[in-house]
Parts: structure tokens; sequence; C-alpha cells
């Protein structure tokens, strides 16, 4: 069996949370450590509980998805979001992984790809349901998809730096840094920071 992913669930709807926590429960290797219905109890339940992910809603009264999101990674960079929404506007899709999200799933996806989403996330890798790929892509390059955070780190890579150097010059942490990486690599299709940089420097996203 897969080793044990722990997550939490993050809805302002009972109802989409049950529905959620009774599909995960068929997949044996992924266990639900706890379920909030707001983004500030979400916060505080995840830097408790400390899951492998955790499945966030964006709408939510008071304190929305992305914004938890954003304040969760500032605090434990190492904690996995997967975005979990009805909403595919591609605008809120960027803002997701601006955020600090690693995944972004539509609520209408089936089991087994919310499962496979669960598991890139928490294998650290970036996710993009599938159905929604075509409409990110659309009149919008690999290259646009990167934050002007990716942008910056990946300049410093291709300046020769080491992930402790970039973690040192932009004072946050070397698993920050990795984690930025990942999502370069993801995003730009790339097999290693060489190649990523290769790619930059050809399509002129770095000088």
């Amino acid at each position: 069996m897969a080793d044990e992913i722990t997550a939490l669930i993050v809805d302002d709807h009972e109802v989409v949370r049950e529905g959620l926590r009774l599909t995960l429960s068929r997949a044996p290797h992924i266990r639900i450590v706890g379920e909030a219905g707001d983004g500030a109890s979400a916060i505080e339940l995840a830097l408790r509980r400390r899951p492998d992910v955790v499945v966030m809603d964006v709408r939510m009264p008071e304190m929305d998805g992305l914004e938890a999101t954003r304040s969760l990674t500032d605090q434990a960079p190492d904690m996995k979001v997967l975005i979990f929404t009805a909403y595919s506007e591609r605008s809120l899709l960027s803002r997701a992984f601006d955020s600090g999200a690693t995944g972004y799933i539509l609520k209408e996806a089936p089991h087994e790809t919310l499962v496979k989403a669960i598991e890139k996330v928490a294998s650290g890798e970036a996710y993009v349901d599938p159905a929604l790929m075509p409409a990110f892509l659309a009149g919008k390059d690999q290259t646009e998809m990167l934050t002007a955070r990716e942008r910056e780190i990946l300049q410093l890579l291709a300046d020769g730096m080491s992930n402790n150097d970039v973690a040192e010059k932009l004072f946050i942490s070397q698993e920050t840094v990795k984690s930025h990486v990942r999502h370069i690599l993801t995003k730009l299709e790339a097999d290693t920071r060489t190649h990523a940089v290769a790619i930059a420097l050809r399509d002129a996203i770095i000088d």
C-alpha cells in the first residue's frame, strides 16, 4: 500500500465536507485528520495537526481560501495546499499558485482525479486539474505561468546561486526555495534546474 497521506478538509459547506470525507474514505492510504469551515480555523487547525495536504475551498466568508493559503504557507512553507473549488477562471488559478498553493482541482473532478491530485501535491509536485489545462494554457504560454517570485529565483539560479544562496539572499527558507524550484520545473516541463534555466534563457524569461 502507498504511504499514508494525512489531509485536512476546508470548506464552509458541511455537505461538501461530508461528501469529500466519504469520497476520500474510499482511498485506504488517505486519512482525514480534521475539518474546518473557514480560513482562520483552517490555519489554526493545520498548524496544530500538520497534515500532509490541506484541501482548501476558495470562496468562504471572513477569510477566503487564497488568503488562508498565503498565511499558511508563509507560516509553514512545507505545508501543501490543494485548492478545491467550483470555479475554473484562469485568473483564479494563477492567483491560487501565487498564494502558495501546490495544486488546483475542480469540485466536479472524479474520485480518481482527486486522489491523484492529493498524491501529487503530497509529494511536492504541482498539479492542475486536467479539465482546466486547455483553458489555462489558451493564449498563455508556460512561461507566463511563472510567478514574479519564481522568475526571480530562476534568474538567481541562472546566475549560479545554490538553493542556500538564494534562500539567504531572499530571506526565505531553503525548503521554500526547493518548493519554488519544483513549481518552476513543473510549469516549464523541465527535468532539471539547468534545463529550466536553458528554457528560460531561450524564451527570454530571464537575462
